[in-house]
Parts: structure tokens; sequence; C-alpha cells
């Protein structure tokens, strides 16, 4: 039993007055400083905290906008095919079914699909006539014609606000073809 007294004892015994004796032997100017410089930088966490948030939701939302853009692009891509088939269906048939209510009936279709995708920010791409641009325009033959420029469009091409969704295909001029022979026949 003893011991248990001895316990109780020791258990009872006040603290160490050493933590507390530091803070009273600190001048209460040094302690001010402290606290300030603390709160100071406390402060400066909290306004990077609140900056980077402020930084994360701006970029979500840019994010959210780039892939909404990227969905509408993805089914603008898919819906073009159709818009071609449909340009190539109105080509082909004959003008005398002109005044046929199935043929205004597709047209009427055709020019829906065109005003759709208008609304959406899509816009041809103009090409015959104009200088190549590889930016807009892929070459898929040279033919006769003023060089550089597009003589010929074999496919339109497409564009979704300023980004081009479908560059379109041509047919670039090389040049006259007479005076290529001119100058072979100076040669001889």
């Amino acid at each position: 039993m003893p011991d248990e007294q001895e316990r109780e004892s020791a258990d009872d015994a006040p603290a160490e007055p050493s933590a507390q004796a530091d803070v009273e032997a600190e001048p209460v100017e040094a302690q001010l400083d402290r606290a300030r410089a603390e709160a100071q930088r406390l402060l400066a966490n909290w306004q990077r905290a609140e900056a980077d948030f402020a930084n994360y939701k701006r970029r979500v939302e840019q994010e959210r906008d780039e892939a909404r853009r990227l969905a509408n692009a993805a089914l603008i891509i898919n819906i073009l095919p159709v818009l071609d088939d449909l340009e190539r269906a109105l080509a082909s048939l004959n003008i005398q079914l002109n005044g046929l209510t199935w043929f205004d009936g597709i047209r009427l279709i055709y020019r829906k699909l065109q005003l759709v995708l208008e609304s959406a920010g899509v816009s041809q791409i103009e090409a015959e006539g104009q200088p190549f641009d590889p930016r807009f325009h892929e070459a898929v033959m040279y033919g006769e014609g003023e060089e550089g420029k597009v003589v010929a469009e074999v496919q339109r091409g497409y564009l979704l606000h300023d980004r081009v969704l479908r560059p379109a295909m041509v047919v670039v001029g090389k040049g006259k073809e007479g005076k290529a022979e001119e100058g072979e026949g100076k040669q001889e």
C-alpha cells in the first residue's frame, strides 16, 4: 500500500511551471508581435486558399464549356455526312421533278438541317476561287487553273465558330497547261 500512496502523492504534485514561466518571462510586446505574425501568416494562407478556389471554379467552368463544345462538335461531325448525302441527292434529281411535293419536302428538310447547323454556329468554308489555305483546305488534286487558287470543291468544309470541323477537299490550280508546253518546246 505504501506504493499506492506514493503514486497518489506524485499525481497530486503541481505541474512543471516551466511553460507558464516562459510565457510570463517573455515581454508582452514580443507576445503581441508573435501573435500578429501568426495572424498575418494565417491571413496569407486564407487569401491564397481563396484565390486557389476562385481559380479552380474558373477552370472547372472553362472545362465544362469546352466539353460542351466538343460534344456539339462530335454530334455535328456525325451529321455532316447526312447533309452531304442530301446535297448529292438534290443535285442528282431531274429538274422536271421540281414541282412534286416530295421533292419540295426533301428540299425543306435539307434547308431545316442547314438552319439548325447555322444556329449552332456552323458555317461553310469558302473554297472555290479562294487562295489555297492549308488551315481550311485539303488539296486532293491539282488541276488546270490559276496557280495556288482553288479551282473546284470536291467536298464542302465546315467551321464551328472559329474551329475547323472538316476542311474543304479541293482541287488546286497548278497553272495553265499551255505555259508548260511552251517551255518544253523552246528547249528542243
